[in-house]
C-alpha cells in the first residue's frame, strides 16, 4: 500500500546524485508507488505536542542535469502512515538531537522513523564500535593528553580522532616520539599545559591493513549486504574516506567481514537501525554509522544491486 516518504536531508539541490544513497532510496520509493516529500531544512516543529514539518511533494529523475521537482510546501503532522528517513549529515550537534526529540514525537504517533531516533541519540558513530569490543582494535577515549601519549607510545603508530568528526575530518595519525604529537593532542582536546583537555579523543591502534582500504559493509535490519565498498588510500594520504580522496572499489565480504556482521547487526535491529554502515579495516571493526551511511550507489553501480530495495522491503514489512 502507498504510504507518505517524508526525508529529512541536507539541501537536495547540493547533492551528487551518483554517489547519493538518500537520493537512491528515494528514486526506490518513488518505483515502489509510494508518495515522496521533502522536509524544508529546519522546519520539524512541534505544537501542542505533536510533531509537524513543512514538506514539499517531491519528484526525482536519475538525471544529473536535472534531478529532482518540488511542489508547493504546507504543514503536515508527522503520524500513523508516514515513514521517515532522517539522512541530515552530521555533526551531531545540539540542532541536530533536538531534531531527533521531535522525530520520537512523531514515532510514537506511529510514523516509522529511519533510523529510530532514540538510536540515533544513544548511538555516537566512533563510540559505538566499543559496545562491541570483541571486534574492535585496541582503544583508549580520554581528554588526558598524557594517557594518550602513553597509548601512542605502547602501541608506536596510531590514529587519534575526535568523536564528532565524518569524512576524515581531523584524523590524525601519529608515532611513538612524534614531535607533532603535543600539537595534534592540542587540537584534538584542548590540552594546555596541564594536559587536562576540555573534549574526548578518541585513539586507536593504526592498522596497517588501511592500505588495502577502510571496508564499508552496509547492514539492512541486521543483515549484511554480500558485498563492501573498500576506500583505498591514494598517494601519500594515510585516509581512506572517499571525502579525502580515496578511491572506492567493491568487494565480497570475507569470512571476518561477517562475523563482525553478526556480532553487530542483533543490536542494530533491536534498537531500530534498519541501515547501518560498518567500518572495517583488516579485521577489526572501527566505527557504526547510524546518521547516513552511504556507498549504496556505487556498490549498486558495481555488483547490479538494488540495495534501497532491500531497505524498503524490510520498511515495508514493519508498515
Amino acid at each position: 500500500m502507498p504510504c507518505n516518504v517524508v526525508v529529512v536531508m541536507d539541501p537536495i539541490a547540493s547533492i551528487k546524485i551518483a554517489k547519493d544513497s538518500t537520493f537512491a532510496m528515494l528514486l526506490e520509493a518513488q518505483r515502489r508507488g509510494h508518495r515522496l516529500f521533502y522536509v524544508l531544512p529546519g522546519r520539524l516543529t512541534l505544537r501542542g505536542g505533536a510533531a509537524f514539518a513543512d514538506i514539499a511533494p517531491l519528484t526525482v529523475r536519475d538525471d544529473k542535469s536535472d534531478w529532482f521537482e518540488l511542489g508547493t510546501a504546507s504543514q503536515h503532522a508527522l503520524t500513523r502512515g508516514d515513514v521517515v528517513l532522517m539522512r541530515k549529515d552530521p555533526p551531531v550537534d545540539a540542532d541536530y538531537l533536538h531534531d531527533t526529540h521531535i522525530l520520537g514525537f512523531a514515532q510514537r504517533a506511529g510514523a516509522l522513523v529511519v533510523n529510530d531516533p532514540q538510536g540515533l541519540r544513544d548511538f555516537n558513530e566512533k563510540l559505538a564500535a566499543l559496545e562491541f569490543p570483541e571486534c574492535c582494535p585496541p582503544t583508549l577515549v580520554s581528554r588526558d593528553a598524557a594517557a594518550l601519549k602513553a597509548f601512542v607510545a605502547e602501541h608506536g603508530d596510531a590514529v587519534l580522532k575526535p568523536l564528532d568528526g565524518m569524512g576524515g575530518r581531523s584524523i590524525f595519525r601519529a608515532r611513538a616520539g612524534d614531535t607533532n604529537l603535543n600539537v595534534i593532542l592540542e587540537t584534538l582536546v584542548g590540552a594546555g599545559l596541564t594536559g587536562n583537555g576540555r573534549h574526548l579523543a578518541m585513539a586507536q591502534r593504526y592498522l596497517p591493513e588501511i592500505v588495502d582500504g577502510d571496508k564499508r559493509i552496509l547492514l539492512i535490519d541486521g543483515e549484511p549486504v554480500d558485498y563492501c565498498l573498500a576506500r583505498i588510500p591514494q598517494g601519500d594520504e594515510f585516509r581512506g574516506n572517499l571525502a579525502a580522496g580515496g578511491r572506492g572499489e567493491g568487494r565480497p565480504l570475507s569470512d571476518r567481514d561477517r562475523w563482525i556482521a553478526a556480532q553487530v547487526g542483533p543490536e542494530m535491529t533491536r534498537r531500530g537501525m534498519l541501515f547501518v554502515g560498518l567500518d572495517v579495516i583488516g579485521d577489526y571493526l572501527t566505527e557504526v554509522n547510524v546518521t547516513s551511511p552511504t556507498c549504496i550507489r556505487e556498490l549498486d553501480a558495481q555488483f547490479g544491486l538494488n540495495i534501497a530495495g532491500l531497505l524498503f522491503d524490510a520498511i515495508e514489512a514493519r508498515l
